[in-house]
């Protein structure tokens, strides 16, 4: 191995700016403990008591799904595939466009805290009960992988202490969770949102510098095939292309958007709906930013070790390395910086932690304990929710050993957050969107949903799809000044991305393998919505879904659309939550409504929901 690239390792800089980042969260849960008479309701630990403001929600909206994972995984996805990835660009702003006119206003009028609290208003409490369970053991799952992932890739680079790492994480997060709610999260996460786009830049501006400018970089990534923005084929079988990402990318992260707990939580924690909306933009705009800077980061990597890939020459041993690598190599003369990226990485797992933990607390207060506790106070259901967060902390770090053990797992994992998030898209927009759903075809659509997204994400992890659907360019060692021969680095292409561990080896591959396993991942939530829609309107018209009296507060309807445009003539309209008539002989509570609903508002019902 050549000397000239020996990689620096960890001194005791690194490790001060990384504990003083988990310090500095950890004061800020204990400053929001105490500041303003502290939590005294479930409402204030859960909602921050319904006052936060539009950017620090923005940020913290982006920080909870910038987690180690993009940090480190985009990159070296980039650095793989090529730059079509940025594509994802055009997604985001579909999500969050759906997620601000289609979902918001429903939640945020019915002022729920868990978005579960929906599907008993609209459905029954059967079918609540089942988006919750899917939706917390979903939640436990991917916060234990989020934890663990980024403490072995740093570990094996840096040689950064491995259960110190996942511990630490765990047990700051839980702190600040528990004494500060929803509040402190929202504040942590726009301490960290520094952070991260700190380390991106040190990263970036030392690598423009090392490589010799931003020009040389773009022109070395192109004459590698990197930047390979459009590949129009509509087959769905390739792994990204145009469409997959504009289609099976929007499906994917609406359900993260939409419909996930831990994202509408905070933002139904917004003071009023403009608030609200306009919190789900900004975020818009800091998703963009870490898009770019990730992207950049990935052809800075293809741009250094263009023709010394250090994951064939077994420098590394897993693609998320090379991120961490990267930055040991061309930041070594400069102590604290590398620790300043181990924090950029570490405060994209906090960040996701901690919101994970805050909604799961949320949804088991209220959707498993206030509905058969009655007589709970609000102190004790703040307590309550206390105790929670602490439970459902040690529960991830648990959770985090056991992904230690299941190792080749991740990705499983990363494809089970679409399987379950498609069918639980299908069942809410079934809700918002549909007026004569009702129960009956609710349950079967979420149940066939279900039933085929995990037969696809099953079926894909046993038989991983062939190279030519991935299509991984091609990585040269030709440059490395290594004992072996220079002629063997065509073997890289042929590589398999999937690390399944329960692969099935030389099976002979049958047309169901090739053609329905091979389905890009982001098809997975795709397919589950639109199951779970299709089978769900085909059931309700046959169940006598239109015989049903709805009340249209449940649905999206036109007012909703138009009264973006309030903002310009009264700027705060805080919506009341009684802002229904009583109806002669009906009760207030909009649920229970025995009057057939009159002819207007029924044609109204039904221009709202074609919109």
């Amino acid at each position: 191995m050549d000397e000239s690239r020996v990689i620096g390792s960890f001194v005791v800089w690194d490790y001060v700016v990384f504990a003083g980042m988990l310090l500095i969260s950890a004061v800020i849960g204990i400053y929001y403990a105490f500041a303003g008479g502290g939590q005294q309701t479930s409402k204030d630990f859960l909602m921050g008591g319904r006052s936060m403001t539009a950017v620090p929600v923005a940020l913290s909206l982006t920080a909870s799904f910038m987690s180690a994972v993009t940090v480190l995984g985009t990159p070296a996805e980039v650095y793989r595939f090529g730059a079509m990835f940025s594509i994802f660009g055009i997604t985001y702003f579909f999500v969050v466009v759906i997620s601000a006119e289609v979902f918001l206003p429903v939640f945020y009028r019915l002022g729920i805290t868990s978005t579960y609290e929906y599907l008993e208003l609209r459905f029954n409490r059967l079918i609540r009960l089942c988006g919750t369970v899917l939706f917390i053991v979903q939640t436990i799952l991917y916060t234990g992988i989020v934890i663990y992932a980024p403490a072995l890739a740093l570990n094996q680079v840096t040689g950064f202490d491995l259960w110190g790492a996942v511990v630490a994480t765990g047990v700051v997060c839980t702190f600040y969770c528990t004494l500060g709610g929803l509040k402190a999260v929202v504040w942590t996460d726009v301490f960290q949102v520094g952070i991260m786009v700190a380390g991106f830049a040190s990263v970036i501006i030392q690598a423009s510098i090392t490589q010799g400018g931003f020009n040389k970089i773009l022109s070395d990534a192109s004459s590698g095939g990197r930047l390979n923005f459009w590949n129009f084929n509509p087959n769905p079988l390739q792994r990204h292309t145009f469409w997959t990402i504009i289609i099976g990318g929007t499906f994917t992260w609406t359900t993260i958007y939409g419909i996930n707990q831990s994202q509408v939580q905070r933002y139904i924690s917004c003071k009023n709906r403009f608030h609200a909306k306009l919190s789900l933009y900004i975020n818009l705009v800091g998703l963009w930013v870490i898009l770019t800077c990730s992207v950049f980061c990935g052809l800075s990597l293809y741009s250094r070790y263009h023709d010394c890939d250090p994951w064939t020459s077994k420098k590394v041993s897993e693609v998320d390395q090379l991120m961490p690598y990267l930055v040991l190599d061309i930041l070594r003369n400069y102590p604290g910086v590398p620790g300043l990226f181990v924090a950029c990485a570490y405060s994209g797992t906090l960040s996701t932690v901690s919101s994970s933990i805050n909604a799961l607390a949320a949804v088991t207060v209220e959707d498993l304990i206030k509905p058969y506790f009655k007589s709970l106070s609000e102190k004790s259901l703040s307590w309550i929710s206390q105790g929670m967060s602490v439970l459902y902390g040690a529960l991830c770090i648990g959770m985090a050993a056991v992904a230690s053990l299941m190792g080749a797992l991740l990705q499983a994992a990363l494809s089970i957050f679409g399987m379950v998030g498609g069918p639980l898209l299908g069942l809410f927009s079934l809700g918002i969107l549909v007026p004569f759903a009702n129960s009956i075809g609710a349950l079967a659509g979420l149940l066939a949903g279900f039933a085929i997204s995990l037969w696809v994400g099953i079926g894909a992890q046993l038989y991983p799809p062939l190279p030519e659907r991935t299509l991984p360019l091609s990585l040269e060692i030709h440059g490395c000044n290594s004992t072996r021969n220079g002629s063997d680095w065509m073997s890289t292409t042929e590589m398999p991305f999937s690390t399944s561990a329960f692969q099935i080896h030389n099976v002979e591959r049958t047309p169901l393998m090739d053609n329905w396993y091979s389905l890009s991942y982001l098809y997975f939530s795709t397919i589950g919505t639109l199951v779970t829609l299709l089978v769900g309107i085909l059931i309700s018209l046959s169940t006598g879904g239109r015989k049903q009296n709805l009340d249209p507060q449940f649905l999206l309807t036109k007012q909703d659309f138009l009264s973006n445009f309030d903002a310009f003539k009264k700027k705060n309209h805080v919506l009341s939550y009684k802002s229904h008539p009583v109806e002669d002989g009906g009760t207030d509570n909009p649920a229970f409504n025995h009057i057939e609903l009159n002819a207007t508002d029924h044609s109204s019902k039904i221009n709202g929901t074609r919109l």
